[in-house]
């Protein structure tokens, strides 16, 4: 008998597990499916020169192995794709010579000095 009463006992909680977790899951999809529908209806920042600017310094500093992406975890170099983006910068800087204004240009040039010297440091 004391048997029994354990077997009930033990599908009535697995009964009343499966259905928590089931009703756990469905609060955890309604959070997913709202929390997208939030990132789809936020507007991103408009483009503009600093924004292409700040883009293409990341990359280069991924790539520099100065910006980690996971913790604890030292960063891969690719200095070939670094040197690459800072290329791409040169040539921004190079055709928009003359069309800039001032505080476009002393961003553009303070940002490729930066970017120059981080790749020397990161090359030794």
């Amino acid at each position: 008998m004391a048997e029994e009463k354990k077997q009930e006992k033990k599908i009535i909680i697995d009964e009343d597990w499966k259905s928590k977790a089931q009703k756990e899951k469905d609060v955890l999809k309604e959070k997913d499916d709202s929390s997208q529908e939030e990132q789809e209806q936020q507007s991103l920042p408009p483009g503009d020169f600093s924004s292409l600017i700040s883009l293409l310094a990341t990359q280069a500093l991924f790539a520099m192995g100065v910006i980690a992406t996971e913790k604890d975890k030292e960063p891969k170099k690719d200095l070939r794709l670094a040197k690459f983006h800072i290329d791409m910068l040169e040539a921004i800087e190079e055709k928009t010579k003359g069309n800039l204004t001032e505080p476009e240009q002393k961003f553009l040039s303070g940002t490729l000095s930066q970017l120059r010297m981080g790749f020397v440091n990161a090359a030794k």
